[in-house]
């Protein structure tokens, strides 16, 4: 079962199948995340450092048929050594501390008036 499948025919001059091949190639040449305009549309790949390839000439009924097929995965494996990617490590896990209750300051804050400093206090 295909997941997806784009097919497209029509009538091209040589120089018109030779920009498209042109196209194709830059595309390919810089890998990674791709754009060809094919007509009305812009077809969006990720195309890998690594391709398989099949190039078949077909000659018979008075006609030449002339193919050439790239293939790769839709998805990479990783190694299992590999690290995640950036931003989606899990942050370590910090102690909570219990929220200040009220009415309570740290020992820089002001007293309340009528409030005795405990014996542990007096300077």
């Amino acid at each position: 079962m295909t997941d997806l499948k784009f097919e497209q025919k029509r009538s091209l001059s040589r120089l018109e199948a030779a920009d498209q091949l042109t196209a194709l190639a830059a595309m390919l040449r810089k890998g990674g995340d791709a754009e060809l305009e094919l007509g009305p549309g812009t077809l969006s790949l990720r195309i890998p450092d690594d391709l398989r390839s099949e190039i078949e000439v077909e000659v018979g009924d008075g006609q030449i048929e002339l193919e050439i097929e790239f293939k790769w995965p839709t998805s990479t494996s990783r190694p299992a050594t590999a690290q995640p990617a950036a931003g989606t490590e899990k942050a370590p896990r910090r102690k909570t501390v219990p929220a200040a209750k009220p009415g309570r300051g740290n020992a820089s804050s002001g007293r309340s008036k009528g409030v005795k400093p405990s014996a542990a206090e007096t300077p």
